[in-house]
């Protein structure tokens, strides 16, 4: 049986970006709808009745029920298997400056004894969380724009 290569072996010279659980493709989405999120303000008007052709600017900011926003994330986030969540906790740590880049594999250990909480209200009652996600993403060497589309 051959053996698996370790994939989070890090070495931060060669430039390569670090192998993840989580396909950067989902973790990409997971921070778009993060910032999404944390932009979201409380309605001005809770139900606007103004110029339909100028509400669609205004409305993209405000949170109403029927934004799905909060819902898509929530259930990204609570869908992941153990191993993608570990590294979206890791990143997340790692973006907010817990953690080094040379401290990936401890931060990965820490996330994997922190799963026992609910990930999903951990990270959603963290200010800035998709752009702390984004620092993380970009440290870890993955560029945004390129899973953007």
């Amino acid at each position: 049986m051959a053996k698996k290569p370790k994939k989070h072996t890090i070495d931060v010279e060669d430039g390569d970006a670090i192998p993840l659980e989580i396909e950067p493709a989902l973790l990409a989405f997971i921070i778009l709808k993060a910032r999404a999120f944390d932009a979201k303000v409380a309605p001005v008007e809770p139900d606007p009745a103004s110029n339909a052709a100028d509400d669609d600017e205004r409305e993209i900011l405000e949170d109403y029920p029927s934004d799905l926003t909060e819902t898509e994330l929530r259930d990204a986030i609570s869908e992941l298997p153990d191993d993608a969540s570990v590294d979206l906790l890791a990143c997340f740590w790692l973006g907010r400056g817990d953690f080094t880049l040379e401290g990936w594999a401890e931060a990965r250990a820490q996330a994997t004894e922190r799963l026992e909480d609910d990930l999903v209200d951990y990270l959603l009652g963290e200010p800035a969380v998709g752009d702390f996600l984004a620092e993380g993403f970009s440290q870890l060497g993955y560029e945004l724009e390129d899973y953007a589309g």
